[in-house]
């Protein structure tokens, strides 16, 4: 049996930062999450969508496209001026990434000590139609460079071994049934109130990414850590490593699709699964947690 040891993937100064912050850390999530349950008031009315499309000079209004990728933006610019609201009333300020596509969205720094920073991600999908307790699910940032090198500054705003916590503000929603010709509709003005709105139904929540991570890639050929899907189970924080740990949760990803494991016919394959990971890490099975799969019942 090969003996266990957790890779200490956070170096000495983040476990530091971490510990000598841990009631600010304890007292951001707090905020964020109370912050998180006051926003559909400012988006929704009657639990629609109060974005209705974009308007010309001329003021005629276009539908806004179904599209997951234009929704997540608008709903982003639609929210930003409360996250600024937010900051300020809890005395930080933030920073947006310097480039496109970087991590986290949203770096969240201390006025008065700036070693204290929290790197926030805004996440959002839909629910699944014909699964309701369901959602189409979360990528959580990549597993590559940054994430093993946490003194590396490639891709993301300051290396991550300088953020306390990773969060993931999420935003889970319902898309409207509506037919294709909505897309090309044009408005007037006066038509705003008839139109209708494209999603509705949101849930918010705020959590620590780790807490709702799968042990499967997101969506995608990029190198991205995904979530769990059931509903319920995100809320709680009930990912795969809630029993684990985030060390744990670092190790695997950090080692995701390096490691070499024995597959069931014999050969070697680079290791994909948590139970390969605690296979190969001689790991009490008891440390997996058994959450509600998309299949049903528990896994």
């Amino acid at each position: 049996m090969r003996g266990w040891r957790i890779k200490k993937i956070l170096n000495k100064q983040a476990l530091k930062l971490s510990d000598k912050y841990s009631k600010e850390k304890e007292r951001f999530h707090n905020e964020l999450s109370e912050f998180a349950q006051t926003l559909e008031q400012h988006i929704a009315l009657n639990g629609n969508w109060t974005v209705k499309g974009f308007i010309d000079v001329f003021k005629n209004i276009y539908t806004i496209s179904s599209d997951t990728k234009v929704i997540s933006k608008i709903l982003e610019l639609h929210l930003f001026p409360h996250f600024i609201d937010f900051a300020r009333r809890i005395d930080y300020t933030i920073e947006l990434t310097t480039h496109q596509n970087w991590y986290p969205d949203l770096t969240f720094i201390n006025k008065e000590n700036s070693e204290i920073k929290f790197a926030v991600d805004l996440k959002t999908t839909y629910i699944n139609e014909k699964r309701p307790e369901f959602c189409n699910g979360f990528t959580l940032g990549s597993h590559g460079e940054y994430f093993i090198n946490r003194d590396s500054s490639k891709n993301i705003q300051y290396p991550y071994s300088k953020y306390i916590g990773h969060f993931c503000l999420g935003i889970i929603y319902s898309r409207a049934m509506l037919t294709a010709e909505f897309e090309t509709k044009k408005y007037s003005i006066e038509e705003l109130a008839d139109i209708p709105s494209v999603i509705n139904s949101f849930r918010f929540f705020a959590i620590e990414k780790w807490r709702i991570a799968s042990d499967k890639g997101g969506s995608g050929n990029t190198a991205n850590i995904g979530s769990i899907k059931n509903i319920k189970d995100i809320l709680a924080g009930n990912g795969v490593f809630a029993k684990a740990g985030e060390e744990i949760f670092d190790d695997y990803w950090a080692n995701y699709g390096k490691i070499q494991v024995e597959s069931k016919d014999g050969n070697r394959k680079p290791m994909t699964s948590f139970d390969e990971y605690i296979k190969y890490r001689s790991l009490s099975i008891d440390i997996k947690n058994r959450k509600v799969s998309l299949k049903g019942g528990l896994e």
